[in-house]
């Protein structure tokens, strides 16, 4: 029986040593919790974009090096130890240098986000504007697909609201009405201007044989040439649309956000055109808004 008492005393002491321990414990608080959303978002983002860049190559070369420090100071290898302190200190200099272009593009895409003017429309008359008519989808999207007929290359540029004039300045001006036979012309094979890239801004075509950035994405597709690393390149580092048409298959492709959606048809051309031209969205945030303000009065 004394053993017994003695036993569970044990369990009892146990247990209440445990529970002491958690009570020290420092509390929870709401913010805690916000602040691990946001940091476990930041890293799943911060990765995500790593593997999409030549970046993912440099990380797993920086791993490797790390790796190999933790196991000379497992084994006490003194001389790489020494070594490996010396240039930490230029570690964080090195990494911005090594990772220059990328962490541009990084920032970049962040001032792209206006989560400001998302969640207030200051300038109403600007989100109730098309940005281009609805000739302009039916003789881009008749364009596209009559180019692809004939296997003929294309690479059109359709501005939003980053201004794309460092890349409209490569080419040669024009100020020409969109059409479709228009479009057919330039792309046609041995014309002056069928070589790169023509950037649109809302119902004219402004520039023509523009040179476009190529994009570094080690998930492009190995059968995908020049002509889609270049619309995929412009999509990374502006809000822009590029409409592809394929030299070897006649495929037709678009190009929007750094994603590249492959061999749609028609129809599908046509709902992303009419989505760009941001008139639903807009229209619906403008009539909330001014709901708003009839409430508020």
């Amino acid at each position: 029986m004394g053993k017994d008492v003695k036993g569970m005393e044990a369990i009892w002491g146990t247990i209440s040593e445990y529970v002491s321990k958690i009570s020290r414990l420092p509390s929870i608080r709401l913010t805690d919790i916000v602040e691990i959303i946001i940091i476990t978002i930041l890293i799943y983002h911060i990765m995500v974009w790593i593997k999409r860049t030549k970046a993912w190559i440099l990380v797993k070369g920086l791993v490797v090096l790390l790796s190999f420090t933790l196991v000379a100071v497992l084994f006490e290898m003194n001389t790489i130890i020494w070594l490996a302190e010396k240039t930490l200190g230029l570690g964080a200099t090195a990494i911005i240098i090594v990772f220059q272009p990328e962490l541009r593009k990084a920032l970049e895409q962040i001032g792209r986000k206006n989560i400001i003017t998302g969640i207030i429309p200051f300038d109403e008359s600007k989100n109730t504007k098309e940005r281009f008519s609805d000739k302009t989808v039916a003789e881009l999207t008749k364009a596209a697909f009559a180019l692809g007929k004939t296997k003929t290359g294309a690479l059109i540029v359709m501005e939003q609201q980053d201004i794309l004039t460092d890349y409209e300045n490569t080419g040669i001006p024009l100020d020409a009405v969109i059409s479709s036979q228009l479009l057919i012309n330039i792309f046609e094979h041995n014309t002056p201007l069928h070589d790169g890239a023509i950037i649109i801004r809302g119902d004219r075509i402004v520039s023509a044989t523009c040179y476009l950035p190529l994009s570094d994405n080690m998930e492009i597709s190995k059968d995908l040439g020049t002509r889609h690393r270049a619309g995929l390149g412009v999509s990374e580092v502006t809000d822009s649309m590029t409409i592809i048409v394929s030299e070897e298959t006649g495929n037709v492709s678009i190009a929007m956000g750094g994603r590249l959606l492959r061999d749609i048809d028609a129809e599908n051309l046509r709902e992303k055109l009419i989505t760009l031209q941001n008139k639903t969205i807009e229209e619906k945030k403008v009539k909330l808004w001014k709901g708003r303000r009839k409430d508020e009065k």
